[in-house]
């Protein structure tokens, strides 16, 4: 028996998103500088008699049912970690509160997936991470890994080489979406690489933000053109130092210089403001 506790998932924002190439495997290769904002999802485990995940929050009704979604798999994943180990995983009740949109391009789908990960290990008394649970972690999806770690990078290959980034500095920023679902998949393939063909260089200075950008945002805008206006809107606003799309869409960033106030509100879109880092 455990005492119930809560796990914080938070957004993942893609400062830059560098696409290499495409490998033989058919996945591309990616060079990325990831940070997470101080807004997002949370999970509460509690004991119970039978495994069990229920939401609530405003995007709630967008997740998948329980038996497809990725907490339940990261669960399986968990009691398998657990049972090579000689532990056990007993039956767990997860609670999640969904703030973060679905299929908006800043992770909350694999930071939901992370933190569970890293729940389900608690209960089942495994607190450190190692290469073996990272690599269970990629299974469950590319971007879980860098979720669990949790901590500013730099992110390469598919998911998997993951390089901290200290210091970094945190940073004001806005978060809009325009509440229009992307696929992933789709954008990639509005990208449109075959197998072995290069596209763009690496990351040249992770501390330089000029030299970063992120090569799935005119793809993104093809399959989603309001992204285009998205960004139109947040080029305009006072004391935006950046803005930029995050992931594969939907949700653009405007980072914000520290002494301005900035409101936002645009009628069926959702903005938060935040800091990331």
């Amino acid at each position: 028996m455990f005492e119930p506790f809560s796990l914080a998932a938070p957004a993942k924002i893609n400062l830059a998103l560098h696409v290499l190439g495409r490998r033989a495997d058919g996945y591309h290769e990616l060079d990325s500088i990831v940070a997470f904002a101080s807004v997002g999802d949370r999970l509460t485990f509690t004991p119970a008699s039978a495994f069990d995940v229920t939401a609530e929050g405003p995007f709630a009704a967008a997740l998948p049912a329980a038996s497809g979604n990725i907490i339940t798999r990261a669960y399986a994943a968990a009691q398998g970690i657990a049972s090579g180990r000689g532990k056990s995983l007993p039956p767990v009740a997860v609670h999640l509160v969904k703030n973060l949109p679905v299929a908006s391009g800043i992770g909350g789908g694999s930071s939901n997936a992370a933190a569970a990960l890293r729940g389900f290990l608690k209960v089942a008394g495994i607190e450190e991470l190692d290469d073996h649970i990272m690599d269970v972690a990629l299974q469950l999806g590319a971007d879980v890994p860098v979720c669990l770690f949790g901590k500013p990078c730099r992110m390469r290959g598919v998911g998997e080489r993951i390089e901290a980034l200290a210091p970094f500095t945190r940073r004001r920023a806005l978060l809009v979406n325009p509440l229009i679902e992307v696929s992933t998949p789709a954008v990639f393939g509005q990208l449109g690489l075959e197998r072995g063909q290069s596209l763009g260089k690496a990351i040249a200075d992770v501390t330089d933000p000029a030299c970063w950008r992120n090569d799935l945002a005119l793809p993104a805008i093809g399959v989603a053109p309001v992204i285009g206006d998205v960004l139109g809107v947040l080029e305009k606003l006072p004391g935006v130092s950046r803005c930029f799309m995050s992931g594969s869409g939907a949700t653009c960033v405007a980072l914000l210089d520290d002494d301005v106030e900035t409101s936002f509100l645009q009628q069926g879109w959702w903005s938060v403001l935040t800091t990331i880092g």
